[in-house]
């Protein structure tokens, strides 16, 4: 793996983990009244682009790290969709 390739999985890495927080938030609370489904859906869909890209252009750290960050996305839509119901 080259320089350039490390600086890939280090900005990949910051964004995957950016929804940390408010997935443990949501887990917590229950509460997702002020959180937009569509902003996280149309997210989530983006990323799953760039997973497909990732793939197409045989570029490791963008596939996993926008894997990672797809199934972290996933995750918070469910949380919005499934606590959505409980307010």
């Amino acid at each position: 793996m080259n320089y350039i390739d490390l600086i890939g999985l280090f900005a990949g890495i910051c964004v995957t983990i950016s929804v940390i927080p408010q997935i443990i938030k949501v887990w917590k609370t229950k509460k997702v009244k002020q959180i937009s489904l569509l902003t996280f859906g149309v997210l989530t869909f983006g990323i799953a682009i760039w997973v497909v890209y990732g793939i197409l252009k045989k570029d490791l750290p963008v596939i996993v790290t926008n894997s990672v960050s797809l199934f972290l996305n996933l995750i918070m839509v469910y949380f919005l969709i499934y606590y959505e119901k409980e307010q």
